[in-house]
């Protein structure tokens, strides 16, 4: 069990959470998740929520949803109801509140602040399908793109009238801080996300090494992860390779995958710690915001191949914690796998890298931001 010690002042406020939806446990939910715990009387605002998609910790906090909500099939389409995102964010309702806490990487941060309120934004991103990544979201069809022009210009509009209620913003790299400077004229803190390293720790390093050698990827399968180049790479090389997670884009792989790509859907974080213990090494083929999966395969001791760009950045060290590919191309990925392969790495410093990410700094770091805010 993690042991974080929460400040003294934090069991006086009021406060409302702000998150864009509970529909499963990636990264923006564990950081929810620390907010949480550290206000447990705090209600939580979303555009639609599955309480059986949440922890426990979430669950056991009131959450008020949009509109959206009473739709019925809602959870498996709402990604297609994107236009009306605006709309609904902007008819929730805070509670009476000393301060919100948005957790946004849409427009959980559209959610007025009550009277008297400020508003602290943790961003993990400017909304990524208004300002970035086209391509990777809609494809490269000239004629979609120009169709979708003036939906993307109506969501970046928002973005911007939701920007400007916030009160002080907090992102979680240097690499999201200079996206928000570009895109929103603002300045952001840093403060790095909780990755529970208590919990993902080296195993037996003889028991895992006289397991089956494979690669492993753990990863929402959405366009803009790049799953599909390294199913491409792996399907050229033959060694194994083994895909956690779940999304849109798993028909598409499982169609363009050989025999030894293996996809295992959704585990459980203790069968996902025991394949990080037992990986040669974990491959990360996007460009991330920050990347909480990197984090949790070097607190087990793992290195890591990762795209040279984004959070990987100030995670991972190359030549020391993993190796960098600088090209999203097949042949840029198979080389740089195969010449982490051929090191000899120190699971023992991989590991000392990752506890600085520990969920106590990032309580630290956003208890300085909190009073920042309130000044």
């Amino acid at each position: 069990m993690t042991v974080v010690r929460f400040p003294e002042d934090w069991a006086s406020l009021d406060v409302a959470l702000s998150h864009d939806w509970l529909t499963g446990m990636r990264g923006g939910e564990r950081v929810l998740e620390w907010l949480c715990r550290g206000f447990p009387r705090a209600t939580v605002l979303t555009l639609i929520h599955n309480p059986a998609a949440v922890s426990d910790v979430i669950a056991a906090h009131p959450v008020r949803t949009s509109p959206l909500q009473r739709l019925p099939g809602i959870g498996e389409r709402y990604r297609r109801l994107l236009p009306l995102f605006p709309w609904a964010f902007g008819r929730l309702r805070a509670p009476p509140a000393d301060l919100l806490i948005s957790t946004s990487h849409c427009l959980a941060k559209a959610v007025r602040a009550p009277p008297g309120a400020r508003h602290l934004c943790y961003c993990f991103t400017p909304m990524r399908y208004a300002w970035t990544f086209y391509e990777e979201y809609f494809g490269r069809n000239p004629l979609k793109r120009r169709a979708l022009a003036p939906l993307l210009a109506r969501l970046r509009e928002a973005d911007l009238r939701a920007n400007e209620r916030v009160d002080r913003f907090v992102t979680l790299s240097r690499h999201v801080q200079e996206r928000i400077r570009r895109f929103y004229g603002r300045e952001a803190d840093v403060v790095y996300p909780p990755v529970d390293v208590d919990f993902f720790t080296p195993g037996d390093a003889a028991r895992d090494a006289a397991a089956p050698a494979f690669d492993l990827i753990v990863s929402a399968l959405v366009p803009y992860k790049r799953i599909d180049l390294a199913v491409r790479a792996y399907s050229r090389t033959g060694f194994p390779l083994k895909v956690v997670g779940v999304g849109t884009e798993f028909p598409a792989l499982r169609a363009a995958a050989a025999p030894n790509v293996e996809f295992l859907g959704r585990l459980e974080d203790g069968a996902v710690r025991a394949l990080y213990r037992a990986c040669r090494l974990l491959v990360f083929p996007g460009e991330e915001d920050f990347g909480i999966v990197p984090v949790e395969a070097q607190a087990c001791g793992r290195p890591v191949v990762a795209f040279g760009r984004g959070g990987a950045r100030e995670t991972v060290e190359d030549g020391v914690t993993g190796l960098f590919f600088d090209a999203q191309e097949e042949d840029a990925l198979i080389a740089a796998v195969e010449s982490a392969a051929a090191r000899a790495w120190d699971a023992a410093a991989i590991r000392r890298r990752a506890e600085r990410f520990h969920p106590q700094a990032f309580v630290d770091g956003l208890a300085a931001s909190i009073r920042a805010c309130r000044a």
